[in-house]
């Protein structure tokens, strides 16, 4: 296995290209959810672009020190929205899809919580060949299942003792 590093350009680029695929597609949607924390980013831009409302569900199947270590899914007991209407069709969006369990489980949740759901699409920028689900969006099939380093990711590490004695 490899490794992906992705810049804050590579991303931001990624992600406009995933909101020009949703775009041809023509598929009209009336709501957002995106998975914290992955998918926080994106969903809150394809919510800039796509003006639609933006609904946040906390998902984590990650554990460990590295935080690389797959682990039992864990879904919050609510989604975040400012209003109570999930709407017909939902746009569902992750970073990335990996083995497939978090989406496949979270439209599960989403339609067994909210059965006005008609029809419910996921997109997400990268999608491995290694998961099980299939994203109706994405940008990069990744035929190898490299580990993705995101840009974001090196504030996992950043220390506020230690940042503090660098600042001037």
């Amino acid at each position: 296995m490899y490794d992906l590093d992705v810049s804050w350009e590579d991303y931001h680029h990624s992600i406009e290209q995933l909101a020009e695929n949703i775009f041809q597609s023509q598929w009209e949607f009336d709501r957002i959810v995106c998975l914290a924390r992955g998918g926080m980013r994106v969903g809150d831009i394809l919510s800039r672009i796509f003006n639609k409302p933006l609904a946040i569900l906390a998902t984590s199947s990650y554990s460990g020190k590295d935080g690389q270590t797959r682990s039992q899914l864990a879904i919050a007991n609510q989604i975040t929205m400012t209003d109570n209407r999930m709407g017909k069709r939902v746009l569902l969006v992750d970073d990335l899809v990996d083995s497939g369990v978090t989406l496949q489980q979270t439209t599960i949740w989403l339609r067994d919580l909210y059965p006005e759901i008609e029809e419910l699409k996921t997109a997400v920028i990268w999608y491995k060949a290694c998961s099980k689900y299939i994203p109706e969006y994405y940008v990069s099939y990744l035929p190898n299942n490299p580990w993705i380093h995101q840009p974001f990711e090196k504030y996992d590490r950043y220390k506020l003792s230690t940042a503090a004695r660098n600042c001037p």
